[in-house]
């Protein structure tokens, strides 16, 4: 899996390293920010990852890939501290050039780190115990998201890797413990899943009972 997240992360990054600076005062697929907050916290992410690659645990996981993420009851509002200070701090960087730095040189490293660890490993993180590759697994679902995010509207933009896509896909399912309806393509089943696109008239139908969206945290 650790495969699946280099792919998965270097085309993300890649992406935010081809946009224009115009491209940063568009609107992202998360509600309320701008392409550069999603940036940011991608900044915020990427230390995540290299402060939970270099924190060992000891005793057995408590937590896979799938139970590492937690359905929330209701969508973020905004008034999350970290959510705020998310947006203040990519305000703070200015030029777009700095935050494309930043995170290029941030997401190198934590690249590195991930190619490096052993998956057998245990790390700890929020908590919790996991091994790393479950841990890198569990990121896969957050780069491929977050892409989808990025290129919500911008459409020149390149969107995540197929295999990326199928994998959150059906990581998504699991964590919802049943499977979307097979006519929906995997970015849609994301993007109605995760609730960052209303379903038509016709999804609806066909989701039948299935409980969306899932507001994952």
């Amino acid at each position: 899996m650790a495969d699946l997240f280099s792919r998965s992360w270097s085309a993300l990054l890649a992406a935010v390293a081809g946009l224009g600076d115009e491209d940063f005062a568009r609107p992202s697929g998360c509600a309320g920010w701008l392409v550069r907050d999603l940036v940011c916290h991608l900044v915020i992410d990427a230390q995540d990852v290299l402060i939970t690659l270099a924190t060992p645990a000891e005793g057995e996981p408590t937590r896979d890939a799938i139970t590492y993420w937690e359905v929330a009851q209701s969508p973020p509002t905004g008034d999350d501290p970290l959510d705020a200070l998310t947006v203040r701090l990519a305000a703070a960087y200015q030029e777009p050039w700095l935050l494309k730095f930043h995170l290029d040189d941030l997401g190198s490293a934590a690249g590195r780190a991930a190619a490096l660890a052993d998956p057998r490993s245990r790390v700890g993180t929020r908590d919790q115990v996991l091994t790393a590759g479950d841990y890198l697994s569990a990121y896969v679902l957050e780069w491929t998201l977050h892409h989808l995010d990025l290129t919500a509207h911008l459409p020149h933009v390149a969107g995540p890797p197929a295999d990326g896509l199928a994998r959150t896909r059906r990581m998504l399912e699991e964590i919802a413990a049943e499977p979307y309806p097979a006519s929906f393509s995997d970015a849609d089943a994301l993007l109605v899943g995760t609730g960052r696109r209303v379903p038509t008239a016709a999804e609806r139908a066909e989701l039948g009972t299935r409980k969306v969206p899932l507001i994952l945290g």
